[in-house]
């Protein structure tokens, strides 16, 4: 396994984010907006310029507002609606996550879900609201059985390296019917070892640098909710983390 070079996911806030992921060498994204707020749905211009500008397998984040995963009718409508407009562009694939109660995966939505991206022979991806659930391991059969076809996941830790023993026994038991991608806190520092101990054949990671935002330096303002919000400094894909990271998978 180890001579195999692993897919390499980066996590992308923007068409920008997507072009430096490319250049870096990575072969496939998963696109979001507004990752700030863990990653919201992309719009489909933002989707068009990737598949104009790349030659990346796009994923794209179906999930209509930040925080939980337990959606109201509109919510989920539009969620729904978003991620067919997103289908209809070409997307390769749709990551979302859907929960019915506190720590307990919707079963009906995700089979909903899986129907919908599988009409265009396109990727069902289930994301980290996975590391909410109870009983991971029955949880992950349970998304074998809906049809869903990989799973993010963290191990249900805060990052992916200290998730590492559920996510190997999630590659262990599932593997061969579920493809597992370790994400959260994966880096160039630790990706071989993160995937040597787990067998996994691919590493999501989100390679972000921060950088100074010089139209909004030296103004005492904020556009966002949280009133500390820093708009001076953003982070966005960095092209060199990314060709580090793809370096340890392939030499």
């Amino acid at each position: 396994r180890g001579a195999v070079a692993a897919m390499i996911e980066v996590c992308c806030g923007s068409a920008s984010d997507a072009l430096a992921a490319w250049r870096g060498g990575a072969r496939r994204i998963e696109l979001n907006s507004a990752l700030e707020l863990g990653g919201l749905t992309p719009s489909v211009a933002s989707l068009r310029l990737v598949r104009e500008s790349t030659g990346l397998e796009v994923v794209v984040m179906a999930r209509p507002r930040g925080g939980g995963f337990c959606y109201g009718g509109l919510e989920w409508r539009q969620l729904l609606d978003e991620a067919t407009m997103l289908l209809e562009e070409g997307a390769d694939g749709i990551a979302f996550g859907a929960l019915d109660a506190p720590r307990h995966l919707d079963e009906a939505r995700t089979a909903q879900m899986v129907s919908l991206v599988h009409s265009y022979g396109a990727t069902v991806v289930f994301h980290r609201a996975f590391d909410l659930v109870d009983e991971p391991l029955a949880a992950a059969r349970l998304l074998v059985g809906l049809g869903v076809d990989r799973l993010l996941t963290s191990g249900q830790r805060h990052t992916a390296w200290e998730g590492r023993e559920l996510i190997r026994e999630l590659q262990v038991q599932l593997g061969d019917e579920l493809q597992i991608l370790p994400g959260s806190g994966v880096n160039a520092g630790n990706a071989r070892e993160l995937r040597e101990f787990t067998g996994v054949g691919q590493l999501h990671s989100s390679c972000r640098a921060l950088v100074d935002d010089a139209a909004a330096s030296g103004r005492d303002v904020s556009f966002a909710v949280q009133g500390d919000a820093d708009v001076a400094r953003r982070y966005q894909v960095s092209e060199e983390l990314v060709r580090a990271l793809v370096a340890t998978e392939t030499t």
